[in-house]
């Protein structure tokens, strides 16, 4: 076959799999619609996105050359944070731009100091890309962890706009290392650079020919060390703590919360406990503190009343919570018994022994504490009480643990300097 005939071939390959994209892209969409009859967080995730471009029209600015930051959600975000930051201090003539695609975190974060606009990113089909970038009209574009929409960096690509991808990490398991991924890959390949977190990831970026890569680490170590300079008195634990020992459970879901309940009624009525659910709804909230056979109160019903004799206070708000682990003698992390662990860095950047339950092992930081043994695995209700019981009334052992994750974080740092030098040659 002669070469114009082969690329001719691969051409409408691509052709095909790009009208294959869009078909999906409309029929989730539409089906989005419907459920967003019934579901309220689909039903922003729809409705948030019908004013964008009107939005975007009326702030971009004409004269201002703008950096655009796309997160998938608040962790990713949260992820992203310290690079931003530094781009908002060292670019004050540039307009900041941040995108979300999901409502948990543009409903956090849409007031944020750290961008001049936030809003929701317009799906992936070609009309909404050319309109979002057409009014945008960015210098640079940044993605963070995840996020590859293959019209967006296709059309980036195409006008000639750097777009780099941090915080990178990628596993086997994922459309681009599997034989039909290949409109994935070359998606992905649109990348003027990729910064990744480890070495797994980068060797899998060599192996289907992705050279533009840089073992950055990951910038969540650079977001949680600032999170524990800036500290910051809270005067609610101050007073519910007091010469207490505190144990703090962040992002907890049921399964946790069973655990937790239990040692609470039959060890250590002197212990106090910080309870920061997931899931904050009245309902679940409500259940929660049903289940207390210990004197308890909710940060909403605070309002000024003694917390003398409180055992138990439920934080039923967010963006508390990385700001109590400073208090905190013990911390327990959420999610690792069913629906995916939380973020064991922020607390464990306090130099706090940090417990978890046993399915972590799609969390490198996770898996390297455990391995160090400043993060430890409950199996159940046994591990639990016998950690508690040995961190409480061990103090040498509950203070070497603790600076095992307080030395590995430090020890992480500095991916957002590597990177935002990068950047800087870009703009």
């Amino acid at each position: 076959m002669a070469s114009w005939e082969k690329n001719v071939n691969l051409a409408a390959k691509e052709s095909d799999l790009y009208f294959l994209y869009h078909i999906g892209l409309h029929l989730s969409w539409a089906l989005l619609y419907i459920v967003a009859v019934f579901n309220p967080k689909i039903k922003k995730f729809v409705e948030g996105r019908r004013s964008v471009q009107a939005y975007l029209e009326k702030v971009i600015p004409k004269e201002q050359a703008v950096i655009w930051i796309h997160a998938a959600s608040l962790g990713e975000y949260e992820q992203g944070l310290p690079v931003i930051e530094k781009l908002k201090k060292d670019y004050p003539g540039h307009f900041i731009l941040i995108t979300f695609f999901s409502p948990s975190g543009y409903e956090v974060r849409k007031n944020t100091k750290a961008a001049d606009a936030v809003c929701y990113l317009p799906m992936d089909t070609k009309r909404n890309v050319e309109r979002f970038l057409g009014t945008v009209r960015p210098v640079l574009a940044i993605f963070i962890k995840y996020e590859v929409w293959p019209n967006y960096l296709k059309s980036l690509q195409s006008r000639k706009v750097p777009v780099v991808l941090i915080s990178a990490i990628f596993s086997r398991r994922q459309v681009y290392f599997k034989w039909y991924g290949r409109f994935m890959r070359k998606a992905l390949r649109r990348f003027t650079k990729i910064f990744v977190q480890n070495e797994e990831s980068q060797k899998l970026m060599h192996e289907i020919g992705i050279e533009d890569t840089v073992l950055s680490g990951d910038t969540r170590f650079d977001r949680v060390a600032v999170i524990r300079e800036q500290g910051g008195k809270l005067d609610f634990m101050e007073a519910f703590k007091k010469d207490h020992h505190c144990f703090v459970a962040g992002s907890s879901w049921p399964e946790d919360e069973e655990i937790i309940l239990n040692y609470i009624h039959n060890h250590h009525p002197e212990l106090r406990t910080v309870i920061a659910p997931h899931d904050i709804k009245s309902d679940h909230i409500k259940q929660l503190q049903n289940k207390l056979k210990v004197p308890s109160v909710l940060f909403s019903e605070l309002d000024g009343n003694s917390l003398d004799g409180v055992q138990v206070l439920i934080i039923d708000t967010i963006g508390l919570l990385t700001r109590i682990y400073q208090y905190a003698d013990i911390a327990y992390v959420g999610g690792g018994f069913a629906t995916g662990l939380h973020n064991t860095l922020e607390p464990a950047v306090f130099g706090i022994p940090v417990l978890i339950g046993p399915k972590y092992h799609n969390f490198q930081e996770a898996i390297d504490l455990v391995h160090r043994k400043g993060v430890l695995v409950v199996k159940g209700v046994s591990d639990f009480n016998r950690y508690m019981d040995q961190l409480l009334e061990d103090p040498d052992f509950c203070k070497n643990t603790g600076l095992i994750n307080s030395d590995y974080i430090t020890a992480k740092r500095g991916a957002s300097i590597q990177i935002t030098d990068y950047l800087r040659t870009l703009l």
